[in-house]
């Protein structure tokens, strides 16, 4: 019996050491990303893409010797819901670094939760000026560009077009919303909100009597341009009942933040000719010869039967840039990484960009796009050929500049300099 027992034992501890010894060859990373919710789709944009990066990534080494593995949490859109996913995956899973997020409400949560527990979070699609800015954290670095960087590359367009002209606002009622319209009012000369009207839309959870109601009162506005701060299958919602209601007709629709799953959504016809901005789209590539943006594409558009949107790009980015960062630190401490990542240029998918010392936005170039007229878009193998690039602005010329992140901090009663290590 006393033998049996031994074997017993030995055996239970040599499962215990290999399982050890496994573990310590896997580096595991969180992705919190809406699954499900009006921003799915950019999320399984995120997820294809992370994991075409874990592949390649894994396949030529992996970080410091090890496997890269990515532990998944559904975030629905939810800052409550992220909290305790982050917390999850950062206590329970045990990973080194989380990424993800296709609202800046989820965004700055887990930013939160991360900051806490010294764990670098990086955003893949967080567009609100708050998440580097007000809310913004030593931890935290956000890879995309934000609404302030969008909205002077869309309005450049606009104010050699529709300058002297009145402006409607439609804008989804969170923090991206807000800063977003703020921007693009600030920009094109439309702060008067008495001149240049506008309405909230509830998010999460706005309805179509919601969206109808706001398109209503825009009709009866009248306006040149009409502006949807709208995300996701809210953005889908909106345009479509804006092009039935007659609205196309009658005024020049902006959607301040495009993506591919957008465009998509709302299809060839029912978003031809509407302006917007982006951070990368994949044509990209191909117009200014960018060898690894066109590798991206092409793998991906071979595994996927599609192309890949910025959000996949963000976070295929991310995890090549956070590999770099351990590289270059010899280890996945959450402190080295982040004194690794600060002031670092790095090309990848595009031109060069710059994770800002002060503040950890990548500072990079900004694309304004206007979609492509029906028949252009039917032609192409996936008939996702929707965008027309019609202006670009260097990001050292779109970013917010250190006196106004200073400005933004103070007036949220933040310090301006981010935590100490």
């Amino acid at each position: 019996m006393k033998q049996q027992s031994l074997i017993k034992t030995t055996v239970v501890l040599s499962i215990l050491l290999i399982t050890g010894l496994m573990a310590q060859d896997v580096v595991k990373v969180g992705l919190n990303y809406p699954e499900t919710g009006p921003y799915s789709a950019m999320g399984l944009d995120q997820l294809r893409a992370a994991q075409l990066a874990a592949e390649e990534i894994n396949g030529a080494g992996g970080i410091l010797g090890k496997k890269i593995e990515i532990i998944t949490r559904n975030s629905q859109s939810k800052a409550d819901v992220t909290k305790a996913n982050v917390t999850d995956l950062i206590d329970n899973e045990g990973v080194s670094m989380v990424f993800g997020g296709s609202s800046s409400g989820v965004a700055i949560a887990a930013a939160g939760i991360c900051q806490e527990k010294g764990v670098p979070f990086f955003g893949t699609l967080t567009y609100s000026t708050s998440t580097t800015g007000a809310n913004g954290h030593r931890y935290t670095f956000r890879e995309c560009y934000d609404s302030w960087m969008g909205a002077k590359a869309v309005a450049d367009y606009l104010n050699s077009q529709y300058a002297g002209k009145k402006y409607f606002y439609i804008t989804a009622d969170y923090t991206w919303g807000w800063t977003t319209e703020n921007s693009v009012r600030e920009f094109t000369g439309t702060k008067d909100v008495n001149t240049h009207k506008g309405t909230k839309t509830p998010f999460p959870g706005a309805t179509q009597d919601d969206f109808k109601k706001a398109l209503a009162l825009a009709k009866l506005v009248k306006p040149d341009v009409l502006v949807l701060v709208l995300f996701g299958n809210d953005m889908v919602e909106g345009i479509r009942l804006a092009t039935s209601m007659g609205l196309k007709e009658q005024s020049q629709i902006v959607v301040p933040n495009l993506t591919l799953s957008m465009a998509e959504g709302g299809g060839p016809k029912v978003m031809e000719g509407v302006i917007g901005a982006l951070p990368w789209t994949w044509q990209v590539p191909y117009l200014y010869d960018y060898p690894r943006g066109k590798q991206f594409v092409e793998t991906f558009s071979a595994k996927h039967q599609r192309y890949p949107s910025t959000s996949g790009a963000s976070a295929y980015t991310i995890l090549y840039e956070y590999r770099d960062a351990a590289e270059r630190a010899g280890t996945i401490d959450g402190k080295e990484i982040v004194l690794a990542l600060e002031g670092h240029t790095y090309t990848l998918l595009k031109d060069a960009q710059t994770w800002r010392d002060f503040d950890h936005q990548s500072i990079q170039t900004v694309y304004a796009v206007k979609c492509k007229p029906q028949a252009e878009i039917m032609k192409d193998k996936y008939q996702l050929d929707y965008f027309e690039i019609i202006n670009t602005i260097p990001g050292d010329k779109a970013v917010v500049t250190r006196a106004e992140w200073d400005a933004a901090r103070a007036k949220a009663n933040k310090p301006t300099k981010l935590e100490d290590l």
